[in-house]
């Protein structure tokens, strides 16, 4: 009987698979597996986990932006609301301003017209006296 190498291979890897059984390390790597499997699963559920938290972060930051965008939106409107309040305001302070130095300045006028007018009397009077003194 001649036997080829094949065959010595066959019988060998056939008593190691026995022994391996015999000793139970199919029971070892089974739990071994059974350990890899669980430990994935506790790492899928805590990215699981994290992926939500994110989530609930990403949504509380967009919510918080568009508070603020709406905060800045009437912040804005109120301050040109009151910028055009304190225009008109001073438009109308302005105005009060002008109207009483033109009415100043009226009476001014209105003063050196009649102070001129009594200066032009009182000199047309003297020039009268002077004159009705020289003629008498």
């Amino acid at each position: 009987m001649h036997f080829d190498a094949e065959f010595y291979v066959a019988v060998g890897f056939t008593i190691f698979l026995l022994v391996m059984i015999w000793v139970g390390a199919h029971s070892k790597f089974a739990a071994f597996i059974d350990a890899r499997i669980n430990r994935i699963k506790g790492e899928l559920a805590e990215a699981e986990r994290l992926r939500n938290e994110a989530e609930a972060l990403l949504a509380s930051f967009e919510q918080k932006r568009a508070e603020a965008e709406a905060e800045a939106k009437a912040i804005v409107a109120q301050a040109k609301e009151e910028a055009e309040l304190i225009a008109a305001e001073g438009r109308r302070r302005l105005g009060e301003f002008m109207d009483r130095s033109v009415k100043q300045v009226e009476q001014k006028i209105a003063q050196a017209e009649a102070q001129a007018s009594a200066e032009v009397r009182a000199a047309a009077a003297d020039a009268a006296v002077k004159i009705a003194e020289r003629a008498l």
